[in-house]
C-alpha cells in the first residue's frame, strides 16, 4: 500500500526542523547582556541590576556573535583583552587592547543600545568604569571566553588598513624616493601562494629539461 500524502507530510516537516535546529546551533547569534536586566546599575543602592557572571555562564560565545548592551547614558561599556585593566576597573589602566564605547550624549539617563562584535578567541572583559569604577567593583562587570565557531563572517573579516604614509613636501621633486620593502607572512594563505608558485615553475621547468 502506497504512503499517504499525510505520512509524505510528516517527514518533510520533520527534515525542516532537523535543518533549522542544525541551522540554528551553527549561526552567529546575537546575546542581550543581562537578559531582561539589562546593562543597568542602582547608584542608590550600589548594586548592579543582576549578576553578570551568572548570566555569562550560561551562554556559548564563539567569533562573529555580538553583545547587545542595553543601558543607558549612566553606564559606560568598556571591552578590554587587557586582564589588569579589568581587575582594576580601570580603561586608563592599557596601553592597547581596551575599547570604550560612549555615545558622547550629555545627557542623564538616556536609553541607548551598544553593539559589540567578538572577534578575538580567548578572555574577553568588559565592565562599566563610571564613577571612577565604583559601578566595575559592584558588579557591572564579567569575563567570557570565546570559542571559535565558525570563524568571523565576511563582515567582520577585514584586512587592517595600510599603515599611513605622509605626503610628500613641495621639496619632493628634488629627492629621491623613498625605498620600501614588503614583508610577507612567514605563514598562513600568503605563505601557501609562494609556496605553491614556486612548485608551478619548477614543475615547468622539469617538463621543458624532459621535451629535449
Amino acid at each position: 500500500m502506497a504512503p499517504s500524502i499525510a505520512a509524505y507530510l510528516t517527514i518533510i516537516f520533520a527534515l525542516i526542523t532537523v535543518v533549522n535546529a542544525a541551522a540554528s546551533s551553527t549561526g552567529y547569534h546575537n546575546h542581550t547582556v543581562g537578559g531582561a536586566s539589562g546593562w543597568l546599575f542602582n547608584s542608590t543602592t550600589s548594586t548592579a541590576a543582576t549578576n553578570y557572571t551568572t548570566w555569562a555562564s550560561t551562554q556559548t560565545f564563539n567569533l562573529g556573535d555580538f553583545l547587545i548592551f542595553k543601558t543607558n547614558t549612566n553606564q559606560t561599556v568598556v571591552h578590554t583583552y587587557n586582564e589588569t585593566a579589568y581587575l582594576s576597573c580601570d580603561a586608563d589602566d592599557s596601553d592597547n587592547g581596551t575599547f570604550v564605547y560612549d555615545s558622547g550624549s550629555t545627557s542623564f539617563g538616556e536609553a541607548l543600545t551598544t553593539s559589540v562584535p567578538l572577534t578575538i578567541v580567548g578572555s574577553n572583559y568588559f565592565f562599566s568604569d563610571e564613577d571612577d569604577g565604583v559601578q566595575c567593583r559592584h558588579g557591572l562587570a564579567f569575563q567570557i571566553n570565546v570559542n571559535r565557531g565558525q570563524g568571523l563572517p565576511p563582515s567582520l573579516n577585514q584586512p587592517p588598513p595600510p599603515p599611513y604614509i605622509e605626503p610628500p613636501g613641495p621639496d619632493a621633486a628634488d629627492q629621491s624616493p623613498p625605498s620600501t620593502m614588503t614583508v610577507s607572512p612567514t605563514g598562513g594563505a600568503s605563505a601557501l601562494r609562494v609556496n605553491a608558485l614556486v612548485a608551478v615553475c619548477g614543475f615547468a621547468a622539469a617538463k621543458l629539461i624532459l621535451l629535449r
